[in-house]
């Protein structure tokens, strides 16, 4: 059974209607419209009819209408082609603080090429006030840029007072109509507007598919180069099929209109007070925006004390929603638009958007309700009342987290500078502790005997409780090998939701670390649990070495060779599957190696001369690497093409599916690496990928890692291979080879 759909403001599906105009041009009429011939001629004919439905829909004449491949393309064609065209009356533009990326990252763009960007605040209900556009225009002020409606909260701006304002001034006015239009009325003359975005697939339209309204007399550059396309506006072969669409779509609209706005209304309002009647504890949740001057389908709740994603993993199988703006589904920083309304912040992390559409159903809503309120009590029970489980039978673990694995450490940067302040212990006997990056601490008991000791914990990586198990275990282990010593013991660290999952799924984690623990030759003798919103799992780890055979990170000499023991690309392939898109001889794949213990491989390293070692994980290759090259005093190298990868990471991370984490690493990474120029931004991702259970990273002689490689080889180590070297004395700077 599908989910109920709940997030019309994210895209809608295509009306019948609409779907049966654009049939006979994916067939019958396939002639390009610029051509004078019987097959170009209908097509221009379809588009021309289309142009007349789309300016119906905005009342305003044929020819002030273009057509573009989407909201934002229209959006960047209207702010672009407004300030470059009116450069030489100035450089001033004006936006809100609470505009789509389609508006903000062309204004930060502009901004660079030497424009100034005005930001104006809104209330607390999401509005944009008169009075602020008035004080905020300049004699150098060419446009102001104002959503019609806010695609989050729903609030309608007033447009028609702000490009009164504008106009006054001469100042050009722009609206991004994308959430609006469609909902409710648009009328381009009552409204004001110089120029108005439209995105057809918010009004039942296919995906793909735009247009831009341009009153006659305004003048913008041209963005798209080519041929004289559409009026010589916007280069490119027409997109027929779709511009069809958005014709049929557009006379729907407008024949609907008053229907649909009651529809939309009624089910959203249902939508409301039903959550109100299930949830009637004071302080539970609030909503956002105004009920008045709000589009009749969007509803912006906040729960508190939640995180939306929490609410979202628990029923995204039942309930299809948003955590704020669609286009960062997969945040969970309060959204720019809840933070410019000062929502609280117990109240904004938990905010979900939900929005009706003409296909929902009292059903629906009713459904809904029941799932959602159910949910939230028992996510955060309300006064004294206890927490309500029901087991839906869906264990998956990553459904019930946030970030993935290793992917969630903290950002290497901001833990630099919490540590930096932290005073350092003075105890002789600490010989590694927090002055470096090592994997362990190292604490010196006598002449023989140094304890060696690790923690580390995470969310699920996997679905499976016993492979995550295993794999937090194998994990937590590593950092006992990469620092040369022998591992005696571990401590369990659990974190486990149990209003959210069955205990039997904590026991099988724990059989999981279990048995890897016994793989290791160790046991598991205690441990500490807590309450927690997701699970979480991991290992303290003690260990035992030789005062004098600690291997840091902080130890590679110049001309050292660095072999890695396992591909990288593990986040990548984690988070697909987390989102149910890795195949599964690659799931099986990528779980094995998670789940291989770094044991081998550390024996076979300490037959050999070891100068440094780190096992790599949430900071990446290039991070963990930077770690050594930093302590070390050494700059290195890395020979992209010797890196082993992980099948398909490549391909995956170019659609996509990268961790958070991941981008964080390549951010940080920005002064410390040197990419040459013919790397791709995928080739950066994979060498900067938040690896959970990742390989160990040696440095030793070329002479030495030549023999130690054909022993890991001989051994099973079958991705041991040498990736590169370092090179000199410096700050630790590293230069990729591709």
């Amino acid at each position: 059974m599908k989910p109920i759909y709940l997030d019309y403001n994210a895209t809608t599906p295509i009306l019948p209607e609409v779907a049966e105009t654009m049939q006979p041009f994916l067939t019958e009429f396939f002639g390009n419209p610029s051509s004078t011939h019987w097959y170009g001629q209908q097509t221009k004919k379809a588009i021309e009819d289309a142009r007349r439905q789309v300016a119906a829909l905005l009342n305003c004449h044929a020819d002030e209408i273009i057509f573009t491949s989407g909201g934002s393309e229209s959006n960047n064609y209207a702010i672009k082609g407004a300030a470059y065209a009116n450069r030489d009356k100035g450089n001033h533009i004006i936006t809100s603080a609470i505009e789509h990326p389609a508006v903000l990252e062309v204004c930060r763009y502009l901004e660079q090429d030497g424009f100034r960007i005005t930001h104006l605040p809104v209330t607390s209900y999401g509005m944009v006030e008169p009075a602020r556009l008035e004080e905020a225009i300049r004699p150098e002020t060419i446009l102001v840029t104002i959503m019609h409606a806010n695609n989050e909260v729903g609030t309608i701006q007033p447009i028609a007072d702000l490009a009164r304002i504008a106009h006054a001034h001469n100042i050009i006015f722009h609206s991004d109509g994308a959430q609006s239009t469609g909902k409710i009325p648009t009328d381009v003359r009552e409204l004001g507007v110089d120029l108005f975005s439209v995105a057809g697939h918010k009004l039942y339209a296919p995906k793909g598919i735009g247009a831009l309204y341009i009153r006659r007399g305004v003048n913008l550059q041209k963005q798209i180069h080519g041929a004289n396309h559409e009026r010589n506006l916007r280069a490119g072969t027409e997109n027929v099929l779709e511009i069809v669409g958005l014709g049929k779509a557009g006379e729907l609209a407008v024949s609907e209109l008053k229907k649909n706005m009651l529809h939309m209304q009624y089910m959203r309002d249902r939508l409301w007070e039903g959550l109100q009647a299930a949830l009637n504890g004071e302080g539970v949740m609030r909503r956002n925006g105004t009920e008045n001057e709000c589009l009749p389908n969007t509803l912006s709740v906040s729960f508190a004390n939640l995180e939306a994603n929490t609410i979202l993993a628990e029923i995204e199988d039942r309930v299809a929603a948003s955590a704020g703006a669609a286009c960062h589904a997969d945040e969970i920083e309060v959204s720019q638009t809840l933070e410019a309304m000062n929502v609280p912040l117990q109240y904004a992390m938990g905010t979900l958007r939900l929005s009706t559409g003409i296909p929902t159903t009292r059903e629906d809503v009713d459904t809904a309700v029941r799932i959602i309120s159910s949910t939230v009590k028992r996510l955060q029970p309300v006064g004294d009342s206890a927490p309500e489980f029901a087991d839906d039978g869906d264990h998956r673990l990553t459904r019930f987290t946030h970030g993935l694995g290793c992917a969630c450490k903290l950002r290497p940067q901001a833990l630099e500078k919490i540590l930096a302040n932290l005073t350092s212990p003075a105890d002789p006997n600490i010989l590694v502790g927090t002055g470096t990056s090592d994997d362990a601490a190292v604490y010196k008991l006598d002449e023989e005997t140094a304890i060696v000791q690790t923690v580390d914990f995470f969310t699920p990586v996997v679905d499976d409780p016993y492979d995550f198990g295993s794999i937090a275990a194998a994990n937590a282990l590593s950092d006992i090998y990469a620092m040369g010593a022998r591992a005696l013991f571990a401590l369990n660290i659990v974190g486990f939701p149990s209003n959210r999952l069955p205990l039997e799924i904590l026991e099988q984690i724990l059989k999981g670390a279990q048995d890897k623990a016994a793989e290791a030759g160790i046991a598991i003798i205690g441990g500490h649990t807590v309450d927690d919103t997701e699970p979480k799992y991991g290992l303290s780890v003690c260990g035992v070495a030789h005062p004098e055979r600690i291997i840091t990170n902080t130890g590679a000499k110049a001309g050292d060779v660095l072999v890695l023991t396992k591909p990288v690309g593990t986040g990548i392939l984690a988070t697909a599957l987390k989102r149910g898109l890795l195949e599964e001889e690659h799931r099986k794949k990528l779980i094995g190696l998670m789940r291989e213990l770094n044991k081998t491989a550390a024996e076979i390293m300490l037959q050999y001369e070891i100068h440094a070692c780190t096992d790599v994980t949430g900071f990446g290759l290039l991070g963990h690497l930077k770690e050594m090259s930093t302590g070390s005093g050494l700059n290195a190298e890395i020979d992209a093409r010797k890196v082993p990868v992980l099948e398909p990471a490549l391909e995956l991370a170019g659609a996509g599916m990268i961790p958070g984490g991941t981008e964080n690493n390549l951010v940080y990474l920005e002064d410390w690496v040197r990419w040459p120029e013919n790397i791709s931004y995928v080739q950066k991702i994979v060498l900067c990928d938040a690896q959970t259970s990742g390989g160990l990273l040696i440095s030793l002689t070329e002479k030495q890692a030549d023999v130690m490689i054909k022993m890991m080889l001989q051994n099973g180590i079958s991705d041991a291979v040498a990736v590169g070297k370092f090179t000199k004395r410096g700050k630790g700077k590293i230069e990729v080879l591709a």
